[in-house]
């Protein structure tokens, strides 16, 4: 059958970086072995009546990997696609294979991240588990390939879905009960009700009919869309590229580049908006222990979640906004820049240029992301959160523009969400715990997470030795950075 041949070569294509297969089974196991407890634990906090979430959380990597992965198998190939209609491929047995060598890897994902919980906790309910993990898996499935369908850009593409599913995991019914009305409209509210077993708290159909539904109607959105991505139509010629020996041309270039990728500016302004606020809204009150330096002296606090909560999302939006732009800022500059150095441009000019393009993005989302919090959120002193709240950016920013060209965009991109969101979100976040754990004093958000913390919850700045820890992660990934330019300075440019 055409359609299983071309999904089988699709998966091999896919597969064919070795990075990309490591990533599809790790970034699940990471998810599901480090974040489900502090998950939970959160979910508690935040007022979903004790129920488990651990058996989610496999559904919610599930979710993550199909969709980033269908989102480049659909935008990736659109070229190549319309050349195999030319050729005569009918496009229904193109789109056919396309969507079945995503569930493929959706399958792969599902059954690492499956595999992990067991570990974990076991599969209390199995058939209730799987089901629901491979209903996670064909929404974001079909959330990808719409993405992919209208969204080119893999900057753009990749944030929209981070966007999407950020918003469906800390504000879904698993975070936040089921009596929002308003976040029904989430893609796996109902599937996420269904498999925790909770109560929907509204008439109508049970969750699974729901669930279904959405799965399904999904699929068939998904199908159109990429069938009408396949359609031949008239291209317009790329514009040629420009080359220059300084670095205020080398940024020009850059920003002229990315001035055509306007979903990416919108969502570093719009990301943090919308959690610290969504945050600060649906955040019960309570109270919460806190360790913290004050005086000198630590101490354990005991405050209230609804009161930090906005203040302490504020640095996960940034770190994982930032990250996710030195990636794809590394991964589009590298061609260009090796020629660039061929061309006699100096080394050090060359990394200002990347590095520049990547904290300017990172700024504005560290600049979104206050103007929104001060409303809502009052820090015991400012200068200290919004100093910190920088380091994050800076920090994350030059670890994607190190990651993006070591692995390439799909493996850069979910490790760039990876990283950020188990360092940020789960080690240092106070909202899971009283004081980050061991682990989470080794990686790179420590020193800036504690100056943010110290701002945003004390009267007094206590965290000078913090400060010089985030500042010194920043110097050697610059040190990395630099390093990784000297290679591939002597490699072979990329073809353009």
């Amino acid at each position: 059958m055409t359609s299983a041949l071309l999904a089988r070569r699709f998966v091999s294509d896919h597969l064919r970086n070795p990075v990309n297969l490591f990533v599809l089974v790790a970034v699940p196991v990471a998810f599901v072995l480090v974040a489900a407890g502090p998950l939970a634990e959160a979910g508690e906090t935040l007022g979903t009546g004790g129920v488990s979430i651990d058996s989610i959380t496999a559904g919610w990597a599930a979710g993550f990997i199909a969709g980033v992965g269908m989102y480049f198998q659909v935008s990736a190939a659109r070229f190549s696609d319309r050349r195999l209609v030319i050729a005569g491929l009918p496009r229904a047995t193109l789109v056919t294979g396309r969507l079945v060598s995503g569930g493929v890897l959706a399958a792969l994902a599902s059954g690492s991240a499956l595999a992990a919980l067991a570990i974990r906790t076991g599969l209390d309910q199995p058939s209730t588990v799987v089901v629901g993990t491979a209903l996670f898996a064909v929404i974001y499935l079909a959330v990808g390939a719409m993405v992919g369908s209208v969204v080119a850009n893999p900057v753009n593409g990749t944030m929209l879905l981070l966007f999407v599913w950020i918003l469906d995991v800390f504000f879904g019914p698993a975070m936040t009960g089921a009596d929002t009305a308003a976040l029904r409209v989430l893609p796996t509210h109902f599937v996420t009700l269904w498999t925790m077993g909770a109560d929907p708290g509204h008439g109508g159909p049970d969750p699974l009919t729901w669930a279904l539904v959405w799965a399904v109607g999904a699929l068939v959105v998904a199908y159109a869309a990429v069938l009408r991505t396949s359609a031949l139509r008239r291209q317009r010629p790329p514009r040629p590229s420009t080359a220059a020996a300084q670095l205020t041309a080398g940024l020009r270039m850059a920003f002229r580049a990315w001035r055509r990728t306007p979903v990416l500016w919108v969502l570093l302004a719009a990301v943090p908006v919308v959690f610290v606020w969504l945050a600060d809204a649906v955040t019960p009150s309570g109270s919460s222990p806190v360790r913290l330096r004050e005086g000198g002296v630590e101490i354990v606090a005991i405050l209230d979640p609804a009161h930090m909560h906005a203040g302490t999302m504020a640095p996960i939006a940034i770190g994982s906004l930032a990250a996710l732009a030195g990636v794809f800022i590394g991964v589009e500059g590298r061609g260009a820049d090796q020629r660039l150095v061929l061309a006699g441009q100096r080394r050090s000019v060359v990394l200002a240029t990347r590095v520049g393009a990547a904290l300017t993005a990172a700024a504005l989302a560290v600049v979104a992301s206050l103007a929104v919090t001060v409303p809502l959120f009052e820090a015991h002193q400012w200068l200290p959160y919004a100093i910190g709240n920088a380091l994050i950016a800076a920090t994350f920013a030059l670890i994607g523009v190190i990651v993006g060209p070591l692995v390439g965009r799909l493996s850069g991109a979910l490790i760039a969400f990876l990283i950020p969101f188990l360092d940020l979100a789960i080690g240092q976040s106070p909202m899971l715990q009283d004081g980050p754990p061991d682990w989470a004093r080794f990686v790179p958000g420590y020193g800036a997470s504690r100056v943010v913390f110290d701002g945003a919850l004390t009267e007094t700045f206590d965290e000078g030795g913090a400060l010089l820890l985030a500042l010194g992660w920043i110097v050697a990934l610059l040190v990395v950075a630099s390093l990784l330019i000297r290679v591939e300075r002597a490699a072979k440019p990329a073809s353009a």
